[in-house]
């Protein structure tokens, strides 16, 4: 049988693997099975694309397969769920390095047409923003580089001028498609440049929206790469990538009541801004937590990257559970950028095991928080903020949130009164019923166990 025909059924299973794959992680009851799928997918298109084109042997692809199964199942095992976002931000920015060398290797073909001329550019230009643009935004989550907005005076004008410049070696390079062109140098330049003054302006509080972008952008230089080297499966890919990214990203965008330019260019995280709060706090012990939830008839759970840093998704869970003994009624309630990646909170309760039938939206909990007795925030911050919803001059007024100040007692499990990652402060933890809890929040909840016995 010929090899182009057995590479080209390996594609078609690999590009159903991928769909099913897909549609599978739009939930939690199906997330790793898809994620399963998606996998073999991959393992498939890799071997037949590499056998069609007789780069590899059989022997090297198996080696290959071992040393990068070892690299993988280690960094699953070795990476924190705190670090999930940054190595998130990581995979991108290798998606996007990855595209960029295809596309240089593909220059060196003697015969260039001018439409993979086009989409050797493509390759090459959106596969460095991509890169560079990543390592900035691991440095931001990281917080190696600061999470704050980077802006300067004349800073659109700058970035205007850089793109036009981009795009203008671009044309030039579609013309003169050859390696050895000072086109080439100037576009790899400049579109590294521009990944990294793309990202430095947007504040860790938009991290989430960025890495969903940036994903987009991955899928789409892996789409151009595709065209350039005219392999199928590899634009089927990057299609869906770049299509769930984008989709992704406007779910992200609609999540905070912002458009993807707002994101992108407001400088957010930069300005400190709104009404000064006024108010006492009050603290909360351990003893008198454990007083008001064992008399509670509902509470509602709402997690943020504080929970992931104190690693209390499970002691969260052993608590739901002893108050569901306790005959109150549990759910938790998630924000869609809550922590810092799209699903990031849903990541580490699905990892704890709770059920997903008491996982709830925002817009599902919000209407019915009035009769939530307790509502105990962990490490949550902008997600609740009710500044959101009263103060016109807040830089997160407008944003959806979930209204955790409406239920009748709030828990706030903080380690300090220190604001959130967008830098913006919070009311609520001065509210008439809320009561702050400081200290870790795993060995708080923790307490809050021992006590019922």
């Amino acid at each position: 049988m010929d090899v182009s025909l057995i590479a080209n059924l390996a594609y078609i299973v690999s590009a159903v693997l991928f769909v099913f794959g897909l549609k599978m992680l739009g939930s939690p009851a199906t997330a790793r099975r898809g994620n399963m799928l998606s996998s073999i997918g991959m393992l498939i298109a890799v071997v037949a694309g590499l056998s069609a084109e007789g780069i590899v042997a059989y022997k090297f692809i198996a080696i290959g397969m071992v040393v990068g199964a070892i690299i993988g199942a280690s960094a699953a095992r070795l990476v924190a769920m705190t670090s999930m976002p940054e190595m998130v931000a990581l995979f991108n920015g290798s998606g996007g390095v990855a595209s960029l060398l295809v596309g240089w290797g593909t220059l060196y073909n003697s015969d260039v047409s001018t439409f993979t001329a086009v989409t050797i550019v493509l390759a090459i230009l959106i596969g460095g923003v991509t890169f560079t643009g990543s390592f900035i935004a691991w440095g931001k989550l990281s917080e190696t580089i600061g999470s704050a907005a980077v802006v300067f005076t004349g800073q659109r004008v700058f970035n205007s001028l850089l793109l036009v410049a981009l795009l203008g070696s671009s044309f030039m390079l579609c013309l003169d498609p050859s390696p050895e062109s000072a086109w080439f140098w100037a576009v790899l330049a400049l579109s590294l440049l521009l990944g990294v003054m793309a990202v430095i302006p947007i504040g860790g509080a938009d991290m989430p929206v960025i890495i969903s972008l940036l994903n987009s952008y991955s899928g789409i230089a892996a789409c151009a790469a595709g065209f350039a080297i005219n392999n199928n499966i590899l634009i089927v890919a990057g299609s869906l990538v770049g299509a769930s990214g984008i989709i992704l990203t406007n779910i992200m965008c609609k999540a905070m009541n912002r458009s993807l330019a707002n994101v992108l260019f407001s400088g957010f995280g930069a300005l400190k801004q709104g009404k000064a709060i006024e108010g006492e706090v009050k603290p909360l012990s351990v003893e008198d937590a454990y007083y008001i939830l064992e008399a509670a008839s509902n509470v509602c759970f709402v997690p943020g990257y504080g929970m992931a840093v104190a690693q209390a998704q499970h002691v969260v869970k052993e608590l739901g559970e002893i108050l569901e003994k306790n005959g109150a009624e549990v759910s938790y309630a998630v924000h869609p950028v809550a922590g810092r990646m799209p699903g990031h909170m849903n990541v580490l309760l699905a990892e704890a095991d709770v059920p997903y039938e008491q996982l709830v939206e925002m817009d599902e909990i919000n209407p019915r928080i009035e009769n939530v007795d307790v509502a105990i925030v962990i490490g949550a911050n902008d997600v609740v903020n009710p500044s959101a919803r009263r103060d016109a001059d807040s830089p997160i007024f407008g944003m959806p949130i979930i209204n955790v100040d409406l239920a009748r007692t709030v828990f706030v499990l903080k380690r300090s009164m220190a604001s959130g990652f967008s830098g913006v402060d919070n009311p609520l933890f001065f509210g008439e019923n809320t009561r702050m809890l400081f200290g870790d929040a795993k060995e708080s909840i923790s307490g809050v166990i021992s006590e019922f016995g």
